[in-house]
């Protein structure tokens, strides 16, 4: 298991991650570099928010766009595909003791903005199969499935369905952030799995799960094997550890992974900041996808 952990560098903090298990060969990388710059990007989508004083709530939201319309990460376009090729996606937001999430949205562009759009309405906390009549009401941007159907995702379910290689099963995108306010946040996307079976549900949306935030506490989004972030109600665990136990955060997240995810045979990855702005990464996967500021400058596990 790898945990890193940094101090607060400014009045505020924010780290992404792009998921956990490593690279797609069939995603057809033209260099090693690509991956990185992407994080890097949607770090600084993120960051410039926040350096202007802006809300925690809208960088997050802002990484995890960039994310979501990178074909690199499974978030978005780059969705990995069922088992009947189709896409769907699951969002979540939460932010100042609200949250918003959805599952099986087939249309959104954005599955991030349309979770904060859920949290914003009111009217429920996570919402499914929200047809695009109602997405285009709200003014968010629609996308038909052969935008999120790209050519390395086809290759890829082809190859996983003929037995050329294992299934994945990561793929998540999210972010955690700390405002100058102190207000956290947290949000994450994800198309699932490649080749899951319809009707399967992940951890992203699923509130305490494998997102959650809580002001004066800390902000956590995850990646990994879904089951086993359910099961365990990880990103909750690990608030509930640092907020009742008093337990340090580096030391809550190391323990839930260890116990609740490591414990059940699967592997992933967290991403936390605390309420004194500290990060931590941590992941026991073979490789993780993510990006912080550390020392001044920003740090990218790739």
């Amino acid at each position: 298991m790898n945990v890193f952990a940094y101090p607060a560098s400014a009045s505020w903090s924010l780290a992404i991650h792009g998921g956990a298990g490593g690279r797609v060969e069939e995603l057809g990388v033209q260099g090693d570099g690509e991956y990185e710059e992407g994080l890097a990007e949607a770090y600084r989508a993120g960051a410039l928010i926040l350096e202007a004083g802006g809300t925690a709530l809208d960088a997050v939201c802002a990484a995890v766009v960039a994310l979501e319309d990178n074909p690199l990460f499974n978030a978005g376009r780059g969705s990995a595909l069922r088992h009947d090729g189709s896409i769907q996606t699951d969002a979540a937001v939460m932010s100042g003791g609200r949250a918003g999430a959805v599952a099986a949205i087939e249309c959104a562009r954005n599955p991030v903005t349309v979770a904060r759009r859920v949290m914003e309405n009111g009217s429920a906390v996570l919402r499914a199969s929200i047809p695009a009549e109602t997405i285009e009401e709200w003014g968010l941007e629609l996308a038909d499935q052969e935008y999120f159907r790209t050519p390395g995702r086809i290759a890829q379910l082809d190859n996983v369905q003929a037995g050329r290689i294992p299934a994945q099963k990561h793929g998540t995108v999210g972010a955690v952030a700390i405002d100058c306010e102190g207000r956290l946040a947290a949000a994450t996307s994800t198309g699932g799995m490649v080749n899951q079976v319809i009707g399967r549900i992940g951890d992203s949306p699923l509130v305490g799960a494998g997102t959650y935030a809580r002001d004066g506490v800390v902000a956590v989004s995850c990646t990994g094997a879904g089951e086993a972030f359910i099961q365990g109600v990880v990103a909750h665990e690990i608030a509930a550890r640092v907020r009742h136990g008093g337990a340090d955060l580096a030391d809550a997240v190391r323990d839930v992974l260890d116990e609740e995810v490591g414990g059940r045979g699967a592997t992933g990855g967290i991403i936390a900041v605390g309420a004194d702005g500290r990060v931590v990464v941590a992941h026991n996967s073979p490789a993780m996808f993510a990006a912080t500021a550390a020392e001044g400058a920003v740090t990218v596990w790739s």
